[in-house]
Formats: structure tokens, sequence, C-alpha cells
């Protein structure tokens, strides 16, 4: 189970705790990798960059931030970004509808809630692996989305609605104000009640987390559903961002929400991360995307370089966590 907040007296001084010195890694790397892009290109610390930088990072955290839950649990969520798209698109057909967007939020969080309560019945109550189950609800998504659609665009959204995405408020884009209210509530949930700390019992231990009493099948019922129902909320922003919906608007948001939970220091076996570690992952993840757009590198070698961060992110990971403990 995680301690990102013990320090203890040691014989020599004191002795932080695995977990803070991890965060502490990944906040010095993307401290380095923006020093190493302002060396390298003069626009780097415009403020129009930054503030991009900013509502990227805040974007793919919302997709990122509830499959920390799940993976935390030594589960995995294969179907977020198709569950993106398709709430996408009818909350987008609702707003256009009935021209309410706070019907259309509504709805796109409560369709994303509800995919994510059914990949939760699967892992359960069925049995399946949730690799396989969620990978089943991902091909199932898309295919309802495409049927959906019909290969139409829904677009043209009050101004209003638009400004979840768009908008600013103080000069700061709105998307990282709700940023810093869901790291503070899922930081808040994961390391400071007694549901948190049960989620990494599962994650490290599922059988003897039962033995102990806890409902595993009900919390990983909520685990799931809490994935979809933050997948839903990013369909709400990209939709008020983009300012249109189409079948495919997910379909590259999964593997790199995957990247930045591992980047940010969350084990695929369970049991150890945060969730502001996921966001240090995803803010180092746009740091780095952004920067190859910035030096004009090619679209078609960025997957590389994305690949590699990631691999050498879990490797360090382990080599640092074996020496911590």
């Amino acid at each position: 189970m995680t301690d990102t907040t013990k320090i203890m007296p040691g014989r020599t001084g004191f002795h932080i705790s695995g977990d803070v010195l991890q965060l502490s890694y990944r906040l010095l790397a993307a401290l380095l990798i923006c020093v190493l892009l302002s060396l390298l290109t003069d626009s780097f610390l415009s403020l129009n960059n930054i503030l991009n930088v900013l509502r990227q990072a805040s974007l793919m955290f919302f997709v990122a931030a509830g499959l920390t839950l799940v993976v935390l649990t030594a589960g995995l969520d294969l179907s977020i970004g198709a569950n993106v798209g398709l709430t996408a698109c009818l909350a987008g057909t609702v707003i256009h509808v009935t021209g309410s967007p706070t019907l259309g939020v509504l709805v796109g969080i409560g369709v994303g809630a509800a995919i994510g309560l059914a990949n939760g019945i699967m892992v359960t109550a069925l049995r399946i692996p949730s690799f396989i189950a969620t990978y089943g609800m991902l091909w199932i998504l898309q295919g309802v989305a495409y049927w959906y659609m019909a290969g139409e665009t829904i677009h043209g959204f009050p101004p209003s609605f638009r400004q979840l995405g768009s908008g600013y408020f103080l000069g700061l884009p709105i998307p990282v104000y709700l940023l810093v209210i869901f790291l503070a509530v899922g930081t808040i949930l994961a390391q400071r009640t007694t549901w948190g700390q049960e989620i990494y019992a599962i994650g490290a231990n599922p059988v003897a987390a039962r033995l102990s009493g806890i409902p595993v099948a009900a919390r990983l019922l909520l685990v799931y559903t809490v994935s979809g129902t933050m997948a839903g909320l990013a369909s709400i922003i990209f939709l008020a961002r983009l300012n249109s919906a189409e079948a495919d608007i997910g379909e590259s948001l999964t593997l790199p929400a995957i990247a930045s939970v591992l980047i940010g220091g969350t084990s695929l076996f369970g049991g150890v991360g945060t969730v502001f570690g996921t966001f240090i992952g995803a803010l180092i993840l746009t740091l780095v995307l952004n920067g190859m757009n910035l030096l004009q590198i090619s679209a078609s070698r960025q997957p590389l370089v994305t690949g590699a961060i990631v691999i050498l992110a879990v490797w360090l990971d382990r080599m640092t966590r074996r020496r911590a403990f």
C-alpha cells in the first residue's frame, strides 16, 4: 500500500517515503524538459504556448485520472477513448436538439458512468479479465458511434458551453481550474479515505483484501464507474474545446492516457501509484509532444519518441523503487 506523506526520523536524519521521492524525480524531469525546450526554441516560453501546454495537460489528465484508479487495482480500462467518442457524440446531439448545454453535460457524464459500470459488471459478476472486457467494450462503443453518426459531424455549440473547453478566467484556461478541483478531490479520496486505502489493498493482494473484509467486488464496480464518469467528463471538455463531434473523436486518447499513468509511476501490477503522479505524467507527455511540434519533428516519428519515453520511465521507476525500498 502506498504512503506518500510519511517522513520518519532515522539514524542519519530523515527518511522520506519512496512515493514522495518518485514524485520528486518526476517533477525534476518535467523541469529539466522545460529548461531543455527553452534552450532549443524561443517559442516554448511564450505565454500562449505555456497556456496551451497547461490546457492540453488538463485534458489528458481528465482521461487518465479515472484510469489511474483502475490500474491501482491491477486492472485496465481500454475503452476510455471509445467512451469519450460515443459520449461526446450523444452529448453533442442532446445540446443541438434541446438547446440545453446543461442537459448535454448530464447526458455525457451519465452515459460515461453507465459504460464504466458495465465494464465493472463484466469484471466482477462475469469474471472476465479487465483487459478482455474493456477491449471488447472498446469495439462495441466504436461500432455504435460509427453507426450512430453515419459519417456525419455535429458542430457549432453555444458560446456559454464552449467556455468549458476554450474559455479563460483571470488569464488561465478554464480546464486548468477543473484540473485543480479534480486533482484535489482524487488525491484526497485515494490517499486520505478508507475507500482509497482499500483500492490500494485490492491492487496489492486481492485475496488478502477479501479475507480482511474489504468488499472487493463493490469497490471494483465503483472504480470502473469512476473511470467511465471521468471519460464522460473528458468528452464534454473535448467537445467544448473542438466545437464539433464525430465518431472517431476519442480514438487517439487511450494510449496517451495509459502512457500518462505509467509515466506518472502507477504500476500495472496494482497497489502502487498516485493520482498526482498521473498529473505529472500527463504534464511530461504533453511537454514532450509540445516540444516535438515546436521543433518541427515529423508526426510519423513522434510515436517512436513517446514509446521510448514510456519504456524508459517504467524502467527507471522500477530501478529507483528497488533502491528506495
